[in-house]
C-alpha cells in the first residue's frame, strides 16, 4: 500500500503484484502531480487496473476523468452512480475540471465487489458507508486495512452521527484494524 496523495489528500494504491488499484482519484486540475506522485513511488500508471473513489467530493475523485483518458477505468459503485454527475455542481471554474463521463464507467454493486476485487487479485470488499455523505464507500482488505476515505472516526463524527457509527460498527464487523483515511495519518484499532 502506497500514498501518492498531495495536498492533504491520501491517495492510495493497493497492489497484487503489478495489478493495482487506486483508491481516491486526485483533485481536479492536478492530474500532472498525481502522475509525478505516482512515478516518485515506482507506480506505473499502466498497472493501475481501476481507480475508486471513496466518494464523489472534489478531492476524493476530482482527476477520475484525467485518469479515463490516461487508460484507467473508473470503477464505480451501485450506490454512487447518481452523485457522479452532482459533483460538477460543487466545482468553481478555476479548478480546471474536467467532466466525468458517466457511459464507460465500469459499475457494479457492493455485493459483487469481492468477486470482481478477486479477478484483479485484491482480498476484499467494497462496503457501502454513509455518514459523510450518501456515496461513500469504504475499501476493506482481508488483512484488516479499511480505506475509508471522509468517513470521520467515531469521536469526530457531528453529522449523521447514527448513519456513521453504523457504517463504522459494519467495518468493525468485516474485520477492519487498520485505518487508511483520505486525510491524516494511518491509524490502528
Amino acid at each position: 500500500m502506497v500514498n501518492v496523495g498531495y495536498r492533504s489528500t491520501n491517495f492510495w494504491v493497493i497492489s497484487a503484484g503489478t495489478s493495482r488499484l487506486l483508491v481516491d482519484l486526485g483533485w481536479p486540475g492536478m492530474f500532472g502531480e498525481l502522475k509525478a506522485n505516482l512515478n516518485r513511488m515506482g507506480v506505473p500508471l499502466s498497472e493501475i487496473k481501476y481507480g475508486l473513489a471513496t466518494h464523489y467530493h472534489i478531492d476524493h475523485a476530482g482527476a477520475a476523468q484525467d485518469l479515463k483518458r490516461a487508460g484507467v477505468p473508473l470503477l464505480v459503485m451501485d450506490v454512487q452512480t447518481e452523485w457522479v454527475p452532482r459533483m460538477k455542481q460543487h466545482i468553481k471554474s478555476r479548478d480546471a475540471f474536467t467532466d466525468i463521463t458517466t457511459h464507460d464507467n465500469v459499475v457494479i454493486a457492493c455485493a459483487d465487489s469481492r468477486a470482481f476485487l478477486a479477478k484483479i487479485g485484491i482480498p476484499g470488499e467494497i462496503v457501502h458507508t454513509p455518514g459523510h455523505s450518501d456515496d461513500h464507500v469504504t475499501l476493506v482488505l482481508d488483512n484488516g486495512a479499511a480505506f475509508t476515505g471522509d468517513l470521520n472516526p467515531i469521536a469526530m463524527i457531528s453529522e449523521n452521527a447514527d448513519v456513521a457509527k453504523a457504517s463504522w460498527q459494519r467495518l468493525i464487523d468485516k474485520g477492519m484494524n487498520t485505518v487508511y483515511p483520505g486525510h491524516g495519518n494511518i491509524g490502528r484499532l
